[in-house]
């Protein structure tokens, strides 16, 4: 069996070449390429079309997320394991949306790491112990967030939830017809019903309410 070929997204130079050092003396593992931001992740992804990416989640010009996002969306069959820190848990829900395969702290022992990668590369995933309970907490908080906005919005349409949506990142009118493809008077009309139908005065309460229950991942 040929051995597994890794790409290292990290931007901390002495870190980067240690891991590649410790995860390259495994037989059964090839590190392919080293980046040192989001951007020459991509670009060596495409290149070398790896296995697995190790990636940081804060580097410069694209951080680990964005760059996750636009792998896994090129390269589907490409598994990626976040590197983050204990307390980057907003950042490791992001990186899961993102579609991110596994989640290692960075100060977990090297053989984690190692651990991480072949778990995914069999199609598994691998969740570093010490962030299960936050993930699992932050699952059923969506959970409930999702089930209550059922019930709030349940009178809006489908579009009208779209252009709520919107509200909540900040987007005006013009913008929201832009991204929806509908004219700028049919949003209006949809932001006036979104208004009579849960009893809003003003954009900056839809935009609120978007955001609290979970429409939008604004803050």
């Amino acid at each position: 069996m040929p051995p597994l070929r890794v790409l290292i997204a990290e931007d901390e130079t002495l870190l980067r070449h240690a891991l590649a050092q410790i995860i390259g003396a495994q037989e059964d593992i090839e590190i392919v390429a080293e980046a040192a931001d989001g951007q020459a992740a991509c670009a060596m992804a495409r290149r070398w079309k790896p296995d697995v990416v190790l990636s940081d989640l804060g580097m410069p010009n694209m951080d680990g997320i964005q760059a996750t996002r636009q792998i896994k969306q090129e390269m589907p069959q490409c598994k990626v394991v976040i590197l983050t820190v204990h307390q980057d848990d907003r950042h490791v829900f992001e990186a899961i949306k993102a579609g991110a395969d596994g989640y290692v702290v960075k100060d977990a022992p090297p053989e984690k790491t190692i651990e991480a990668i072949r778990a995914v590369a069999r199609g598994e995933g691998f969740l570093n112990p010490s962030l299960v309970g936050r993930v699992m907490d932050e699952f059923s908080r969506i959970g409930r967030l999702r089930a209550a906005s059922k019930e709030v919005f349940a009178e809006l349409t489908r579009r009208e939830i779209e252009t709520l949506e919107l509200i909540g990142q900040g987007l005006r009118n013009r913008e929201i017809a832009q991204k929806l493809f509908i004219s700028e008077k049919t949003v209006k009309n949809h932001v006036y019903s979104i208004y009579q139908k849960l009893h809003l005065n003003d954009r900056t309460e839809a935009a609120l309410l978007a955001v609290r229950h979970g429409l939008t991942d604004a803050e």
